[in-house]
């Protein structure tokens, strides 16, 4: 692609470089020049413009965006018709975006004419939001540099995991002081959670803080309930592996699969399943509205992943999360209680 002043003369043909407005004609950016605009122009008295002139193998703009995003186009996303180098990638479904990061990067290495650029990975979308656009930088690209970006490209390095997880047990364990608006407004906001997911509340069992009645109600969501996931909220926070709920989970006929989280709000978070239904054992902070470990982790589930303990020991870059004002200590000064509900 060459770049840079013509005669006027010469420009029919070409792409404009600029918008171009004079006497009665207007030429406009990234358009084709008409040769009778042209002609016009010449003999209003204008002798040159920027324009660009396509060589041999270049690929246009808009062509070019179109084929790299069918490429990286997987599952549950549409492509917007290119405009101006551009293509938008959108969600059909709502769910969790995946990102091949690796497969983005490379495409990302490969020219700097091409570009790709995605909302952050497992981010949470609705139906039609905008994922990931395919952008062009100039007016056309060389036909090589696009071979090897879409050789670099994997296919479907972009796709939307639906959420699959519909039936919602609630578990709270009761102690004395613990009141019961606070559990009620607990179950409000996951209520307020869920509702973008499709998923909704089956059964809210409020026991006394013990393991036993913990199992009891955990086996009941499952096995009459037919709950598909469950979520146990502690009247007092989980801070060992042997306390009440990691034990009521266990004595239910259900397993531990990992306990802490390296992100905060959230440490407190236990991840476990009876049979194939997890349980998220879920920290004091899920009772605020506000984003913090819980959500990252309920989205996942929600969306039929897997959630291991590799998956959260990795959420600890990016995982210091703005305070929030219902902590009872802040991070930064105090001594630990070791009750900390994050």
């Amino acid at each position: 692609m060459k770049f840079g002043i013509v005669p006027i003369a010469e420009a029919g043909g070409l792409i404009a470089a600029h918008t171009v407005r004079a006497h009665d004609v207007t030429l406009r950016k990234g358009h084709p020049i008409p040769s009778e605009d042209a002609a016009r122009l010449a003999a209003a008295g204008l002798s040159e413009l920027v324009a660009v002139t396509l060589e041999a193998g270049d690929v246009g703009e808009d062509a070019a965006a179109g084929r790299l995003a069918s490429l990286l186009m997987g599952a549950a996303l549409r492509a917007e018709p290119p405009f101006t180098g551009r293509c938008n990638l959108h969600a059909l479904t709502a769910g969790l975006l995946l990102v091949d990061r690796a497969g983005i990067d490379a495409v990302n290495g490969v020219d700097e004419a091409i570009t790709v650029a995605t909302l952050p990975p497992y981010k949470p979308v609705v139906a039609g939001e905008m994922v990931a656009t395919v952008k062009i930088i100039p007016y056309a690209v060389a036909g090589r540099a696009l071979e090897r970006a879409c050789l670099a490209a994997p296919a479907a390095a972009l796709r939307i995991a639906p959420y699959t997880r519909r039936r919602v047990a609630v578990v709270s364990t009761l102690l004395p002081g613990l009141k019961t608006s606070t559990v009620d407004k607990t179950l409000a906001i996951l209520a307020q959670r869920l509702a973008p997911t499709g998923a909704a509340i089956v059964t809210d069992a409020r026991v006394p803080h013990r393991a036993g009645s913990v199992a009891a109600a955990i086996g009941a969501a499952v096995d009459e309930d037919g709950a598909d996931l469950v979520v146990v909220f502690g009247a007092s926070a989980i801070t060992d592996r042997r306390d009440v709920i990691p034990a009521g989970i266990e004595a239910s006929g259900g397993s531990v699969a990992h306990l802490g989280m390296p992100v905060d709000p959230g440490n407190l978070l236990l991840v476990g399943a009876r049979g194939d239904v997890p349980v998220i054992g879920a920290p004091g902070c899920a009772r605020s509205p506000k984003e913090n470990g819980f959500d990252w982790v309920l989205h996942r589930l929600l969306a039929g992943l897997a959630v291991t303990r590799a998956d959260i020991v990795a959420l600890g870059v990016g995982g210091l999360l703005m305070e929030i004002v219902s902590r009872p200590q802040p991070r930064s000064g105090g001594e630990s209680t070791g009750d900390d509900d994050a």
